[in-house]
């Protein structure tokens, strides 16, 4: 027995001796892979920064508040911070699109105050006036959202503001189409800035939960306008004939004026950014960058990256908002610039046809509103986009078909011009769509510009569908509003359809054991990924 221990023993003592000086310890070096496998296959906080945070893609500003791990934000600080963005934020995009709209509506409101007559407008001039607007904003938009993801977005939206106000007041002294023609192309350029601002402001202040609300908050402001522009151009239309001023000139001072004044307001009040908001302390500047942490979209880069310019041209989602925008705007601009018209083709006097513009804002409103909290309840972005396009077909088909001959079909026709608008729904929740689902801010700046070239596109169209020689029925407006409904019905299923294939193979990686296609890994957030090159990201659709 001792024989055998010995000879089962010599052969252990005797192994270091068969290792040179320079080699490692076997069990020591099979110690330390065992370390690493673990490391790699549980790693730590540290392991998992210096993995995937990369300081050189990060903003210098953005880098001075974003920690390296995630900091969890209290329920109550969070509620906080909620109501002071929205004080700040909130409350501007809200009241300064209410101003857009209103300026822009203005030119509905003048239609029925003799502005055609006193300016001797023929044929589709009228038409042109909104079409122009839209071509300039077509033109710009590329260059606008260049800017604005280079220069203090606070500065550069308030005096916008300024100068389209001022532009506006300028509106009361044309004598002529050609003037009038100018000044409006003017007011296109300068406000082209507000829209692409807007989603910049909602997705660099707001958590994805909350951006759809928030653009549904400020787009609703369309409908905010017809009501109260309807009661003050019912005031305005009081003042009669025989003043110094028209009616139409003593709106379009008014309104222009009083714009400039909340351009000043803009400059001193909203914040350029959460880093740059002085009204906010050094801690809770911290907690605003935090809470948004989430989106992984980024929140502020400068530095324009070619990849994710490409990325955006072939992306098939950018199409998509494309055509989901073309397809509402044009039925969208249309509807509204004739709003009135059409209206008084029902037979309606003109005060009757201001006051019932009121009705009609009433109506946006709701829809924009029930549109959203249905999203919010039930998580379906495109469903519910597709289902509120339904009413769209029928009211148009019932005022393509339905002869005004009594009260009645009077009271049946202004219903279904009502129920017509339903598809609003669509183009406000794609626009929130935008801001959640679209990565990195090259992308973003180049898919929200394209996002407005195809708004702009189909805004310019829309108006000129409305033949003059086709009133008052305008039957081929109303067919062509069929055909967009049509197709956005078409483009908002393929769009629910690739959303949801993006993601499963994202979730299929994530279950293959791929780290970084964990959807719950956000240290690199603020790396300025792309939705595509960020494998943890997830779209909502």
């Amino acid at each position: 027995m001792e024989s055998k221990t010995e000879e089962t023993a010599a052969p252990i003592t005797a192994a270091p001796t068969e290792y040179h000086a320079h080699e490692k310890d076997p069990v020591e070096k099979e110690v330390k892979e065992i370390a690493h496998l673990e490391r790699a296959l549980s790693p730590t906080a540290d392991s998992i920064v210096k993995e995937h945070v990369d300081f050189n893609r990060i903003d210098p500003e953005v880098a001075k508040y974003a920690t390296q791990e995630h900091v969890i934000v209290s329920e109550a600080d969070d509620k906080r911070l909620k109501r002071a963005i929205d004080l700040r934020v909130l409350t501007v995009m809200v009241f300064t699109y209410f101003l857009q709209a209103l300026d822009k509506g203005t030119m509905s409101f003048a239609s029925i105050m003799n502005i055609r007559q006193d300016l001797h407008l023929v044929g589709q001039q009228y038409s042109w006036l909104t079409t122009c607007i839209y071509i300039a904003i077509l033109i710009v938009e590329y260059p606008v959202n260049y800017l604005i993801q280079r220069l203090p977005i606070g500065k550069m939206l308030g005096g916008a503001i300024i100068m389209w106000g001022a532009i506006l007041a300028l509106h009361a002294a044309c004598t002529s189409f050609a003037s009038l023609v100018t000044v409006r192309t003017l007011l296109g350029i300068f406000e082209a800035i507000c829209q692409p601002s807007f989603l910049v402001l909602s997705s660099m202040w707001y958590k994805r939960s909350e951006q759809a609300e928030a653009v549904t908050y400020w787009y609703m402001m369309n409908g905010g306008q017809q009501i109260v522009g309807g009661l003050l151009a019912y005031c305005f239309t009081l003042l009669g004939e025989g003043h110094a001023i028209n009616s139409w000139q003593a709106i379009f001072i008014t309104y222009g004026c009083f714009s400039v004044l909340w351009g000043f307001f803009v400059l001193w009040w909203l914040p350029d950014s959460p880093m740059r908001a002085k009204c906010f302390s050094e801690e809770d500047k911290t907690l605003i960058v935090e809470r948004v942490r989430g989106n992984q979209t980024g929140l502020q880069n400068r530095k324009w990256r070619r990849e994710q310019f490409i990325e955006a041209l072939l992306d098939p989602q950018t199409y998509c908002y494309c055509l989901i925008q073309i397809c509402t705007t044009l039925p969208t601009s249309g509807l509204g610039a004739f709003a009135n018209i059409i209206i008084t083709g029902f037979n309606f006097t003109i005060l009757q046809t201001q006051l019932l513009a009121m009705v009609l804002g009433a109506v946006i409103i709701i829809i924009l509103l029930t549109s959203t909290w249905l999203v919010k309840k039930t998580g379906q972005n495109c469903i519910v986009m597709g289902l509120y396009v339904i009413p769209s077909f029928m009211g148009t088909i019932v005022l393509m078909t339905v002869i005004n001959k009594n009260t009645a079909t009077k009271a049946g026709l202004l219903i279904s011009y009502y129920i017509a608008l339903s598809f609003w729904a669509a183009q406000t929740l794609a626009m929130s769509m935008i801001s959640r689902n679209i990565g990195g801010q090259t992308k973003k700046s180049v898919v929200v510009a394209m996002n407005f070239v195809a708004w702009s596109a189909g805004n310019a169209a829309g108006p000129q569908v409305f033949l003059a020689w086709d009133a008052p029925r305008y039957f081929i407006a109303f067919a062509t509003h069929i055909g967009c409904y049509a197709l956005l019905v078409v483009v908002i299923a393929f769009l629910w359809w690739y959303l949801r294939w993006q993601n499963q193979k994202k979730d299929r990686l994530a279950a293959d054991g791929l780290v970084e296609a964990d959807p719950n890994r956000v240290v690199h957030a603020w790396d300025d990924l792309s939705d595509k090159e960020n494998l943890g990201f997830r779209y909502i659709y």
